[in-house]
């Protein structure tokens, strides 16, 4: 039962997450929104650390896992919270349903997966129609939105990147160790960033946002990356990647419900594309009649 609890927890965690992203800049902005995330994430996780007394691991593949963890959390995030102020937060969920496709292409070239089964081809095919939707949507919106969309894809490449990477490294190590040495890493490149760029103490605040920052660090930080990693260690790096399966219509409800985003046809017909790729994905080749077997 751990597992697919901890699976669940991170479903919900990962609808609610663009949209907190979206209200944490609203005010502060995006830079002190992600850096005061972190900060308080990796502060709630040394205090774990202090109170079990069980100290990091820092042999060569341990801080290998840290450095792609790291970069996965800077990499990945900073994007994400720059694209928010342009693009619904609905959009991003949809965004990242696309990872389970790309996690699969490159587990089949460095982990040996079998993903290039031609069911997988044709739902790569879907995918990528839907992104081409989702983009015509975002070319309505102006540059700004092409912009946003184009950072949040190359976010979840990078994601999917840096999931490969932790697995071919199979360094083992506990959730709450990666994502504590990933963070000690990341932070400093967060508050080195704001320092450059902003370096202002926001003087603009509301609830939400602060509300948002708040849940950010402790839940989705702390709570959500340790069962991230874990559900990573344990499972396929493609299968860890199906969690998009259910969050970008989740997301784009939530959105829409919560924050009044608009819900085009367009916007629609890409989610759909792209939920039905991912589908097809997991499913297509496990019935009786499309099963592939090789020569």
């Amino acid at each position: 039962m751990r597992i697919p609890l901890t699976y669940l927890t991170v479903v919900l965690l990962w609808t609610t997450t663009p949209l907190a992203i979206k209200w944490s800049g609203e005010g502060p902005g995006f830079l002190f929104g992600v850096t005061a995330r972190m900060s308080i994430g990796t502060a709630c996780l040394l205090l774990a650390l202090l109170f079990t007394r069980q100290p990091l691991a820092w042999h060569p593949k341990a801080l290998l896992t840290y450095l792609a963890v790291a970069l996965q959390i800077y990499g990945c995030m900073l994007p994400v919270y720059w694209a928010a102020q342009f693009i619904p937060s609905g959009w991003i969920s949809v965004m990242f349903g696309l990872t389970p496709l790309i996690t699969a292409l490159l587990a089949a070239i460095f982990l040996g997966e079998r993903s290039l089964t031609p069911g997988k081809l044709l739902s790569y095919c879907l995918g990528i129609g839907g992104l081409i939707v989702m983009f015509g949507s975002a070319f309505q919106l102006g540059q700004s939105a092409v912009l946003g969309m184009s950072a949040v894809l190359f976010s979840a490449l990078l994601q999917a990147v840096c999931s490969v990477l932790i697995k071919c490294v199979g360094a083992k190590l506990p959730a709450r160790d990666q994502v504590t040495g990933g963070l000690l890493i990341a932070l400093p490149a967060y508050l080195v960033t704001w320092g450059l760029i902003d370096g202002q103490w926001p003087t603009l605040w509301t609830p939400t946002s602060l509300a948002a920052i708040i849940y950010l660090g402790v839940i989705a930080t702390t709570i959500g990356f340790i069962f991230y990693f874990y559900l990573l260690t344990h499972l396929s790096a493609t299968r860890v990647a199906l969690i998009s399966l259910i969050t970008p219509l989740l997301g784009l409800l939530l959105g829409h419900l919560i924050n009044h985003e608009t819900l085009s046809q367009k916007i629609l017909t890409g989610s759909v594309l792209i939920v039905l790729a991912l589908i097809m994905h997991e499913f297509f080749e496990r019935l009786p009649a499309f099963k592939f077997k090789p020569k």
